[in-house]
């Protein structure tokens, strides 16, 4: 046939039993990607992966983001419980209220969204005879097949040891969101980050007001709670918020670089030269966000389809659908 299937990097060449000859070769020949001869996915397909809830069943993703949740609650119950209903000022209090707990929201349903998204896989066991003839490749080109999950790997796809698949435009894997941030929900990702940012300094600032307000008085006429509980709950606020608007601020300043120079993070750490025509800044904020810059772009809810779906778990238990 005259097509090349190379297997991955430190990866033994697998033989194929349908006379396709494997050998090595550089990565400037390598297909770009498969997708323009055939989609990896057909329609039909493309609707159900699109429908479908994904799951990745690890118990040390399924831990961190049961903590996030919990942290976030726990801000919630300090900022509102507190800080907030104990205050005189009913102003002060609606509105900081309905801001923070609008915030926790949409952070709460990115994190949602980021998880519970498909990333990207490459459908697992699709280098068979029959698909590869189904390409219709020229004579001379290169695709590349993964050993681990044996599916063809498009350009900018990368293996993950934990989902068990390749991801295309794998950026890294998040244990915080028990997910790979991906071609599909990096936006969600992105999302996630600045909003628990933004929840995160809202705290810090309440927390320094309460603080010195409750100072000036007694202690016991701003706050339901005693005096030395209510210090303990504000001093833990503090730390977590600290630590999480560090993490998330530089996260997000990280993902907002990547997108503008279309350079996933797995690239930058392995200094890959690009083999694909490169869309930067605006275009690139466009390909991840969607259309022209608008307020649909902070909504997390956008494209969210509720759908009454079967619940069927997959065979490996690496993950599940709905």
């Amino acid at each position: 046939m005259g097509i090349s299937v190379m297997s991955c990097s430190s990866c033994t060449p697998v033989s194929l039993s349908f006379s396709l000859q494997v050998r090595m070769q550089s990565s400037g020949h390598r297909l770009r990607d498969v997708e323009q001869h055939q989609p990896l996915l057909s329609g039909g397909e493309e609707e159900v992966a699109a429908s479908r809830v994904w799951f990745i069943q690890d118990s040390c993703g399924m831990v961190c983001a049961f903590i996030t949740w919990f942290l976030v609650m726990y801000a919630e119950f300090v900022v509102n419980f507190v800080m907030l209903l104990p205050s005189k000022s009913f102003w002060y209090s609606l509105i900081n209220g309905v801001a923070f707990n609008f915030l926790a929201v949409l952070a709460l349903t990115s994190h949602l969204r980021t998880m519970l998204t498909d990333p990207g896989a490459v459908p697992k066991g699709n280098a068979t005879k029959e698909y590869m003839e189904s390409l219709q490749l020229k004579p001379g080109e290169v695709i590349y097949k993964c050993p681990k999950c044996c599916s063809i790997k498009p350009e900018r796809a990368h293996h993950c040891s934990i989902c068990k698949r390749c991801i295309r435009k794998m950026d890294h894997h998040c244990p915080w969101v028990n997910n790979c941030v991906g071609e599909n929900n990096q936006r969600f990702f992105v999302l996630f980050t600045m909003y628990i940012a933004s929840i995160s300094l809202h705290a810090l600032c309440l927390s320094g007001f309460h603080f010195f307000t409750c100072v000036r008085v007694q202690w016991n006429e701003c706050s339901d709670f005693s005096p030395p509980v209510a210090v303990l709950l504000m001093i833990f606020l503090c730390l977590e918020a600290l630590l999480f608007l560090t993490f998330t601020a530089v996260m997000f300043g990280t993902q907002i670089h990547s997108i503008c120079n279309d350079e996933t993070e797995i690239e930058r750490l392995k200094n890959e030269k690009p083999t694909w025509e490169r869309r930067v800044r605006w275009d690139g904020m466009r390909a991840v966000f969607g259309g022209s810059p608008s307020l649909l772009w902070f909504n997390p809810f956008a494209g969210l389809r509720f759908r009454v779906l079967m619940v069927g778990a997959r065979k490996n238990g690496a993950e599940f659908s709905v």
